[in-house]
């Protein structure tokens, strides 16, 4: 008896850790090759491209882009909402760049190339903490809350996903309580 429990035990933590591990993962910048530009319209920015992926501490962005006519550059919120170019945190141009996501937050993007941001080629991404690691199990935090304007009510969707995690950890301790 004291086997099966055992044996149960390491069933249930196995489980446990497999659901909470992730890999890092690269994204490529909106999703294909040619995203990193002016958008043909302020309805189809990259920013609604981060709001569907869920970052997290150790993945990487990658942009592909022409070289001799653009650049990324990390900035600040405020050289973000200003578009402001001079004295970026980081400053890319190869053409081929990868930023690790190395620390939870809003990290902040605008083009090099001139008048680019101000014609929307800017992204924010919004790395979710380590304690958020479940990928998939809960939406994506909006860059909108890290940017200039309204703030955007939680969807219905985000409390019934709260709900279903609260009643899969209490099934989980249910089940640990059983085995016991």
């Amino acid at each position: 008896m004291a086997s099966s429990r055992s044996s149960s035990l390491v069933c249930i933590a196995l489980l446990l850790v497999s659901i909470t591990s992730s890999e890092a993962r690269d994204f490529l910048v909106g999703g294909n090759v040619n995203a990193w530009g002016v958008p043909p319209t302020t309805t189809d920015s990259l920013n609604q491209w981060a709001e569907k992926n869920r970052f997290q501490v150790g993945d990487s962005l990658v942009w592909r882009y022409d070289a001799g006519k653009d650049s990324v550059l990390q900035v600040t919120r405020e050289a973000y909402l200003s578009c402001k170019k001079t004295s970026p945190i980081a400053e890319h141009k190869n053409g081929a760049t990868v930023v690790e996501l190395h620390r939870s937050g809003a990290y902040y993007f605008i083009s090099g190339a001139e008048g680019a941001c101000e014609e929307g080629e800017k992204l924010i991404v919004v790395v979710m903490s380590e304690r958020h690691s479940l990928r998939g199990l809960a939406p994506a935090p909006s860059p909108a809350e890290y940017s200039e304007g309204p703030a955007i009510a939680p969807t219905s969707g985000a409390s019934r996903m709260e709900k279903v995690l609260k009643s899969s950890v209490a099934g989980a301790l249910l089940v640990l309580g059983i085995v016991l």
